[in-house]
């Protein structure tokens, strides 16, 4: 299991709604979580056999700004 971080702009429940489904439909990711206290909105995923440019590439597709820590 391999775990990445990412500072974001999702920053709020309804932006938390928005990414579900582009994070739940990749069967390689087995959780996430949004830390919408730090001021730099850090996302938190876990998974196997996915890279961090393609949780990149999901997000930015949501609308949503993302870069790697």
């Amino acid at each position: 299991m391999e775990k990445f971080a990412f500072k974001t702009n999702i920053n709020c429940n309804g932006c938390k709604s928005a990414v579900a489904p582009f994070l739940g439909k990749e069967s390689r990711i087995s959780g996430w979580e949004v830390d919408t206290d730090s001021p730099d909105k850090i996302l938190t995923v876990e998974g196997e056999n996915i890279d961090s440019n393609e949780i990149i590439e999901l997000i930015t597709s949501a609308g949503y700004r993302i870069e790697k820590l």
